[in-house]
């Protein structure tokens, strides 16, 4: 009771515990915040000036508020105070609460130390720097320009961020005038240098003054409003004296549709940086959307030899082989793809609290459906498992990269691609056993003891207690480096990178191999019979070989759950996978109809048109790095045909967990799109939940299906379920057909949504950036026509209104017309 009379009106707070531990815990917590930092921190002391009464203390988080001096931060607490639910009346005795100080943390990620003002009301202002041992210093002006362009970058940057969320989190305008936005630019221009310091997005793994957090939320802030000519001005002036800005004033003018000065800009800037990457890749782009994937793919090879670390680099090239068609030579440069592990945006310790005080927005708030669990909360297990959505950086790009190439060539196109570039584990096997028998002839002829494997290894292979040997050849660069055997005559070429990241010539002409399981146990039981008339020497061998395959299964298996990718790509065993096959099947058959449980679906593309069968073929573990068991059974190869692996690489153990990954997503969708079908023949409705329909919407968008993903986010409305999702997906999907209508009927839920979150902000957020794409096509005036038409209270028709009145003060395309 005594908390509910001291909250703010219509601001999110969280009431401490112990007075002034947050600012206690963002103190011990500098130390970790590695690039941007966390959003601004606001505490409160609150007090209703009698002795018997404790003082209480909250805080709750912030962006937005202008961090260029002491005095405008001191404003904000001050208004603060204004803001606080008086509820005593004059006969009332209830003592009335009020703001006794503030302090306000803003974090500088240029020189990495936390500048806070201290706010004693009534008394005076105090601003001091906090540094990551915790040490007080004076705050000087270059402090204070540093603080306010790094306060500004995480109010653009994490404005529209779905994975970034934290309670009581007010998101206000950043920039809110013409003014503000020179100054941004002028602050932009002096720190330019320093730029790298702030660190940069978690696909690059270093940070270069024009790839970095400063460039990118340049980028985002003029980008989204369609307003290059601001940005070009600014890199204009600073590419004068660094050169390699010229591929962000080339961007900024092809923005502008200014071609030919772009070309321009890019041909005086190659002669200067030939060597840079950024600007390779700006000419790249503009060479695919004039449909010269050619002359791109050479540029792009050029940007890998220029920066072999940079995975921007490797993903251009394979996009670019996708375009032209050369799905080989496009997995052969994903496997090559250095992955990073992911770091997430920097956020503030999670504190135990006594009370959270999150007060609701009305009127808009109104149209909303109540926030607690409802059964169209509830959802299948199998879909909430699917490892896909749990992707981020380098592995999320990684496999958007998979999904493109499925979606062009099919599931079973794209396994028999992958077996022709990769050696799979059951060849690895056949060819070391082959080895292992040749040499054992050998040494039985001669006298001397046989050999447990090639000559070459010896000298590096580790023996373990437990009878394995690990060679480090098959260890070190297994992306690189093929099963070396006597070399065949070459067919073609496919390009790949060698160990220094330059590239080299690899046979392309390789016999067609079917993977299948089918096809495994066939040949398996062909050998198990060849192999009762073997030499007397290999009796023993076969007659352990069931025995030895048995516990090879059980070893990979058992790898399979102890090791895992990097970042969050998560490697799954056969005895998970078919857990998951019966998690996904049953339910879905015992629920919506007599679906078989015990078949799977298979998709096969035939053009745009995806058929639909109950047949996909599981892929078989590629042979990759780790350890082999030197007494591993595989079929006696002496009726086997000598494969060659000369021109084969090893893949990469992530992208073996992807193309996983990648099975369990086309498995649930195509037995969703099979039950649909099926529900549709005997004119029975099909029923999902909510959060079902909003996860295979998520599922048929990863896998480049739109329309029923779509389809699925349409039928999510339907249900009265919390979640702004659905309405932001459909909102984007209507802004690229350009119909105005939806979109902004759409968008009014949207900008519900957020101001029940407390982000009071028109510009850089998804709806501004929706409006002004329809206002490039149609115009504001008719954006502005259709709102007046729908008759919408006044508060909401004001909110609306904010993001066209943002288009009109900055001038916005479209805002005159």
């Amino acid at each position: 009771m005594v908390m509910a009379e001291a909250a703010f009106k219509d601001i999110p707070e969280i009431f401490e515990v112990e007075l002034g531990e947050s600012l206690t815990a963002r103190t011990e917590s500098l130390s970790s915040f590695r690039e941007l930092g966390p959003p601004d921190l606001c505490h409160v002391v609150k007090s209703t000036g009698r002795a018997a009464q404790r003082d209480l203390g909250s805080y709750h988080y912030i962006s937005g508020v202008d961090a260029s001096s002491s005095a405008s931060l001191a404003a904000y607490i001050n208004s603060l105070t204004y803001a606080i639910e008086d509820s005593s009346a004059w006969f009332s005795k209830t003592p009335s609460w009020k703001v006794k100080n503030g302090c306000y943390c803003c974090f500088n990620a240029f020189s990495r130390v936390d500048i806070r003002v201290d706010v004693k009301i009534p008394g005076g202002v105090n601003a001091y720097v906090i540094d990551l041992r915790g040490e007080r210093h004076e705050a000087t002006a270059e402090i204070w320009q540093e603080t306010y362009v790094s306060a500004l970058l995480r109010a653009i940057l994490y404005s529209d961020d779905p994975t970034y969320f934290l309670d009581a989190y007010r998101k206000l305008d950043p920039i809110p005038t013409p003014e503000g936005e020179i100054r941004f630019l002028q602050a932009a221009e002096a720190l330019f240098p320093k730029g790298w310091q702030v660190g940069s997005d978690p696909e690059i793994q270093v940070a270069t003054v024009v790839s970095n957090h400063l460039t990118a939320g340049i980028t985002k802030y003029f980008g989204d409003s369609g307003r290059y000519q601001q940005a070009a001005n600014l890199f204009e002036k600073l590419a004068a004296r660094e050169p390699e800005v010229s591929s962000l004033l080339a961007k900024s003018y092809l923005g502008m549709n200014e071609e030919v000065k772009a070309v321009q800009i890019m041909a005086a800037a190659m002669r200067q940086t030939p060597q840079a990457y950024t600007l390779l890749h700006v000419q790249c782009d503009f060479l695919r959307s004039k449909g010269k994937q050619e002359w791109a793919l050479r540029l792009a090879r050029q940007a890998v030899n220029c920066a072999p670390s940079e995975f921007v680099t490797w993903e251009k090239l394979a996009e670019l082989y996708i375009d032209l068609g050369q799905y080989d030579s496009a997995l052969l440069t994903l496997n090559s793809c250095p992955m990073f592990t992911f770091n997430g945006r920097d956020a503030h310790r999670a504190l135990a609290a006594s009370k959270v005080h999150l007060p609701f927005h009305r009127p808009i708030g109104d149209i909303l459906p109540e926030r607690h669990k409802t059964e169209d909360d509830e959802c299948e297990p199998a879909l909430q498992r699917l490892p896909a959505p749990g992707l981020r950086g380098t592995w999320a790009r990684a496999y958007a990269l998979l999904t493109r190439l499925v979606s062009q060539i099919g599931w079973d196109e794209l396994l028999r691609t992958r077996s022709q570039v990769f050696v799979m584990e059951e060849e690895y096997r056949m060819q070391k056993t082959q080895g292992d028998i040749q040499a054992m002839s050998a040494g039985s002829m001669s006298g001397f003891p046989p050999e447990t494997g090639r000559e070459s290894d010896l000298g590096s292979a580790v023996i373990h207690e437990d009878g394995t040997v690990q060679r480090a050849s098959m260890d070190d660069k297994a992306s690189t480096r093929g099963i070396m055997s006597p070399e065949t005559p070459k067919v073609g070429a496919s390009e790949s990178r060698d160990g220094e990241g330059g590239m080299v010539e690899a046979v392309a002409g390789i016999p067609t191999i079917r993977i299948s399981t089918e096809s495994l146990r066939v040949s398996k039981k062909e050998n198990g019979k060849q192999a009762h008339g073997s030499e007397d020497e290999m009796d023993s061998d076969d007659e352990e070989l069931e025995e030895d395959e048995e516990e090879e299964e059980e070893n990979r298996a058992e790898e399979g759950k102890g090791k895992k990718g990097k970042g969050k790509a998560t490697e799954m065993d056969s005895d998970e996978e078919d857990d998951e096959e019966e998690e996904v099947g049953l339910p879905a058959a015992k629920q919506n109809g007599d679906a078989n449980p015990t078949q799977k679906p298979k998709p096969k593309q035939n053009g745009d048109v995806l058929t639909l069968n109950l047949d996909l073929e599981k892929p078989v573990q590629a042979a990759g790095e780790g350890e082999q068991n030197i007494n591993e059974a595989s079929p006696t190869p002496a009726q086997q045909e000598a494969f060659s692996f000369s021109n084969k690489r090893l893949c990469e153990r992530w992208l073996d967990n992807l193309f996983m990954v990648l099975y369990e997503d086309l498995r649930v969708w195509t037995i969703f799109r099979a039950e649909v079908a099926h529900f549709k023949t005997q004119h029975v409705a099909y029923r999902k939940t909510g959060l079902e329909w909003e996860i295979l919407g998520d599922l048929g968008l990863r896998l480049h299906h739109k329309e029923e993903a779509k389809e699925a986010y349409q039928r999510c409305l339907d249900s009265p379920r919390y979640s702004v999702k659905p309405w932001a997906r459909l909102m984007e999907v209507y802004a690229g057909e350009g119909d105005i209508q939806r979109c902004v009927q759409t968008g009014i839920r949207v900008a519900a949504y957020q101001w029940a979150d407390y982000t009071e902000m028109a510009y850089p957020t998804l709806i501004a950036r929706s409006f002004f794409k329809l206002g490039q096509i149609h115009g504001h005036a008719k954006i502005s026509f259709t709102l007046l038409s729908m008759g919408l209270p006044d508060p909401i028709l004001k909110i609306m209104d904010s993001y066209l009145q943002y288009g009109k003060t900055f001038k916005v395309e479209g805002y005159d017309f």
